[in-house]
């Protein structure tokens, strides 16, 4: 519990949407999977780039570089994610494009250390609960994934 002016604050105070307008929430689901999408192809743009050049380090290394090929997808998406989401624009260039934001459920803008724990608990939720991420979202207030209540984040249109 914190103390804020005043008054005590449980966690379960930070557990909900804030009150926004229903047009802040229309249509997120769908914009939402269109910008994992437009996110998936920069990071693999981006992880091709960085393959290249490991691609060159391993030949100058003799290969000992290339012990750096399987961790790199998921470094770079990793990163991609959280420093984007918690930088000054508040979401992923898919999500800027399709119109969204990322912010703190108390309406903060997100921490890197939310980001990418959102970012991390996106992936591992894809590879172990792939049905229930979609389902959470059709029954939870202001349509938000299991890993968007874990990392305390809300998605919205932007303003």
């Amino acid at each position: 519990m914190s103390n804020t002016g005043g008054q005590q604050r449980s966690a379960a105070d930070f557990a909900h949407v804030p009150q926004l307008p229903a047009a802040a929430f229309a249509g997120v689901r769908t914009r939402r999977m269109v910008a994992i999408a437009i996110d998936l192809m920069f990071i693999t743009l981006l992880f091709i780039g960085a393959l290249a050049i490991l691609f060159v380090l391993g030949i100058i290394t003799f290969g000992l570089t290339w012990f750096l090929i399987p961790p790199l997808y998921p470094v770079i998406a990793f990163l991609y994610n959280g420093m984007s989401v918690s930088g000054w624009r508040m979401g992923t260039p898919g999500m800027r494009m399709m119109d969204l934001e990322v912010r703190m459920t108390d309406g903060s803008p997100v921490p890197f250390l939310n980001a990418a724990a959102h970012a991390l608990l996106f992936y591992l939720s894809w590879v172990f609960l792939t049905p229930l991420v979609l389902l959470v979202s059709l029954f939870s207030s202001g349509k938000r994934c299991l890993h968007d209540m874990l990392a305390g984040v809300v998605v919205t249109r932007r303003p």
